[in-house]
């Protein structure tokens, strides 16, 4: 009886089987064609023969998928992403066929925003990403001189001052990052450094997530060094010579050497010449004239070396260091005109030398665990940056007693960073990452003068910061949502000539918040929230007075506390089929304890100023982007941007407290025809309005550049570009009224350039992608959706 019933039960469960649909599973994996790198979040999509929606999720961080629990049939398999053409393929499940493996994935870039088949990007496209908008520079008008300063002017939402002070969306507090990783260098000082042909891609990060370091209230600016993974010997050689008043070169190359467990790559770069800047300012109260000429020489060099190794499938180790010298600075001189009383007039020739070098030292170890996506990331950073300035100061066509003097500023820093990252796909929906780090920064400057108005003096600037951060995300069939938070212990000491002047301790959380909808395959929107910081800048806080002309001094204030700014955005990005893409945005931000500058007038010399820095109350700004990406035919493509920006500006202007209601826009607008499939001319256009800051209000400003580019040899290897700059020579700073005083003036740099640029790749073979991944380089927790 008991055999009788076990074949009972067989033989109705057989029968069971047998009547009951089978279910099947569908993996695979998704990466860029032409990189051959993976592609995280890119949206996996199952359609009945109908077109009806089944299911659908994203690749995880490595580009792979799973689907299960899909019922027998046929459907449409389709996976998506912004920038890149659709993937469709029919599938079959029955009895037979449950397991489908569709394989490795090549999904191709959009014709709209690149060339057909050129694998080294021949010009630069512009890619919006879930949460951030990379600009991948090319060999066309976007790289058209010597440094990374010359080229962020071109750069959608960036826009860059005659000194070379970089903003982003309007507002100068924002952090620049060098593959992922902070440096001791002033942001103007960093860009002026880095040869344009070292850059691989420029990172915009608009609203960072709780993983990210909260410093920046503007967003994060990331710059992408070269480095690749191709198998066996490869490289790339750039050069290029700019011709103006003055003739300038730039070159960089690129090697990468890969085989069995090991890559190893390579980056030499340099950019050297001088470049001239000059302007008058006008101040009309005091009928005086200021006038400066100078010409800043600059010999830099770049140098990237580091090694990947594959122990197993599980486990990376990783090594780069970055070494950048640099020698030059300004050489000119400063006039004043007093036309009320002669006897004041003067002339100040200044050369000052900068000599520094900054090395960074990056270790990494990766390992991934059995289950897709669970991941431990563990990297100690160390920075060293260490400069001697030397400033000569001598007067002529003066009946003032002045005396020649001599400044010389020695300044030594040095930041540590470790942090350990923790990545779980708790379910096919949900994700959680867990994340410590620790930042410690010591500053060291020692100032000595032989002015007898000034005291040799020296400052020491300690500051730590430990952090935790914990994010969890899901995502559904059209919706998906990240929380996240990060909690910051935050302790700084300041000593000047032995004594402490300040201090600070304080506990402070970071929250953050995003949530995505995507209806269909045309559009997505994006709701962003996060809480950021700008704590003051070295030059900020350090109290050693700077004498930046005969008539003004420079200081900085070492009890400034740090600003805090609260930042909501919303996205939305249309495909427009194959012709390309829409992306607009409106943000808003509102900021507390806003540091701004100081002007006071010296009483005992009139015209004279003295700049320093505050906190004041409060900061609100707002505005809205637009960027088409369009290809209007197979030969005429383009990239247009238009950015509105209004804010309200509260500060100090000599005794009076003043409020700015700043209202500005910026236009630029790229375009790519395409003669032949070897030449192709381009067009680029910008316009930035007039604007308002508490001390100045600035005047239009606008320009053309003009270029070609010849690609020849065998499979385009060799590129020659040819570049005109400033066509009708008015890119210009132009300055009306101001306060505490009216000022006018007009400052103007070397802009109106020929550019001849040479690019050969060399080597070759088949790309594998590289695992390593840096934490601020990792957009798969940045965006806060799947």
């Amino acid at each position: 009886m008991k055999h009788l019933f076990l074949s009972f039960l067989l033989f109705t469960s057989a029968i069971s089987m047998a009547f009951t649909d089978p279910v099947g599973k569908i993996t695979g994996s998704v990466i860029d064609g032409e990189l051959n790198e993976p592609i995280p979040y890119a949206t996996i999509i199952i359609n009945d023969m109908e077109g009806n929606l089944v299911t659908g999720i994203t690749s995880s961080d490595d580009g792979t998928f799973k689907i299960d629990n899909i019922k027998s049939g046929d459907y449409i398999f389709k996976v998506q992403f912004i920038g890149y053409k659709t993937y469709s393929k029919d599938i079959h499940i029955d009895r037979n066929n449950t397991n489908i493996n569709i394989g490795t994935i090549k999904l191709e870039p959009d014709v709209a925003m690149l060339d057909e088949t050129v694998v080294i990007a021949e010009r630069t496209t512009i890619e919006q990403r879930v949460d951030r908008k990379v600009i991948n520079v090319g060999k066309d008008l976007m790289t058209t001189g010597a440094s990374a300063s010359e080229i962020m002017v071109n750069i959608p939402s960036v826009n860059v001052d005659q000194d070379g002070n970089i903003s982003l969306r309007g507002n100068s507090n924002v952090r620049i990052l060098v593959d992922g990783k902070p440096t001791n260098l002033d942001p103007a000082q960093l860009l002026k450094q880095i040869p344009s042909t070292s850059i691989k891609s420029i990172e915009l990060i608009t609203n960072p997530s709780a993983k990210y370091n909260p410093e920046g209230m503007s967003g994060i600016i990331n710059i992408v060094l070269h480095k690749n993974a191709n198998q066996g010997f490869n490289g790339n050689l750039n050069t290029g010579l700019t011709v103006g008043k003055n003739t300038r070169f730039n070159g960089t190359l690129d090697m990468n050497y890969r085989t069995g467990k090991f890559n190893f790559y390579s980056n030499a770069g340099t950019n050297f010449g001088p470049r001239e800047n000059g302007g008058t300012i006008l101040l009309p109260e005091q009928n005086i004239e200021q006038q400066f000429k100078v010409d800043n020489e600059r010999e830099n060099y770049l140098f990237k070396l580091g090694v990947d190794f594959y122990l197993n499938d599980n486990n990376t180790f990783s090594f780069y260091t970055n070494q950048n010298m640099f020698d030059g600075g300004p050489d000119g001189y400063i006039s004043v005109r007093d036309g009320n009383d002669t006897s004041m007039d003067v002339t100040q020739l200044l050369y000052m030398n900068m000599d520094n070098s900054n090395s960074a030292y990056n270790f990494l170890f990766d390992h991934d665990f059995n289950k897709e996506g669970h991941d431990i990331q563990f990297e100690l950073d160390y920075n060293d940056f260490v400069e001697e300035e030397n400033t000569n100061i001598d007067f002529t066509d003066t009946e003032l007693d002045l005396i020649p003097y001599n400044d010389l500023v020695e300044e030594r820093r040095e930041n540590f960073t470790g942090n350990i990252d923790y990545v779980n796909p708790l379910s096919e929906v949900s994700k959680l990452e867990l994340g410590a780090e620790v930042r410690l920064l010591d500053t060291d400057n020692d100032y000595k003068t032989t002015n007898p108005d000034f005291e040799d003096s020296q400052y020491q600037y300690n500051r730590d910061i430990y952090s935790f951060y914990t994010t969890f995300g899901q995502t559904f069939e059209k919706w998906s949502y990240q929380l996240g938070a990060r909690l910051e212990q935050f302790n700084v000491d300041a000593v000047y000539n032995g004594a402490l002047v300040y201090e600070d301790d304080y506990f402070t959380a970071y929250p953050s918040g995003f949530v995505s909808y995507n209806p269909g395959e045309k559009n997505s929107y994006q709701l962003s929230y996060s809480r950021r910081v700008d704590r003051p800048g070295f030059g900020q806080v350090n109290p050693i007075r700077e004498v930046a002309s005969p008539r003004l001094t420079v200081a900085g204030n070492p009890e400034l506390r740090p600003q805090f700014t609260n930042s909501l955005e919303l996205n939305y990005t249309r495909k427009l089929g194959k012709k390309g893409s829409l992306t607009s945005g409106v943000f808003y931000r509102r900021t507390q304890d806003e540091i701004n500058q100081v002007f006071n007038s010296r009483e005992d010399e009139p015209g004279s100023i003295f700049l320093t820095f505050a906190n004041f109350d409060s900061n609100d700004s707002y505005g809205a982007e637009f960027s088409l990406n369009y290809k209007f035919t197979d030969w005429w493509s383009s990239n247009t941007g238009l950015e509105l920006y209004r804010q309200n500006l509260k500060g100090v202007a000599g005794n009076e407290f003043i409020e700015i209601d700043n209202k500005a826009f910026t236009f630029r607008t790229n375009h790519n025809l395409k003669a032949t499939e070897s030449l192709t001319f381009s067009l680029f256009g910008f316009y930035r309005s007039a604007s308002q800051d508490l001390q100045l209000d600035v005047k239009p400003m606008y320009f053309m550049n003009l270029g070609a580019r010849y690609s020849f040899l065998e499979d385009n290897k060799a590129t020659l570009s040819l570049n005109f700059n400033d066509v009708f020579d008015t890119q210009e700073f132009r300055i009306e009224d101001g306060r505490p005083f009216e000022q006018k003036g007009r400052f103007k740099g070397e802009t109106q350039t020929v550019y001849l640029g040479f690019s050969y790749r060399f080597g070759g073979g088949k790309n594998r992608a590289v695992k390593r991944k840096s934490r601020d380089n990792d957009e798969s927790g940045g965006g806060g959706v799947f």
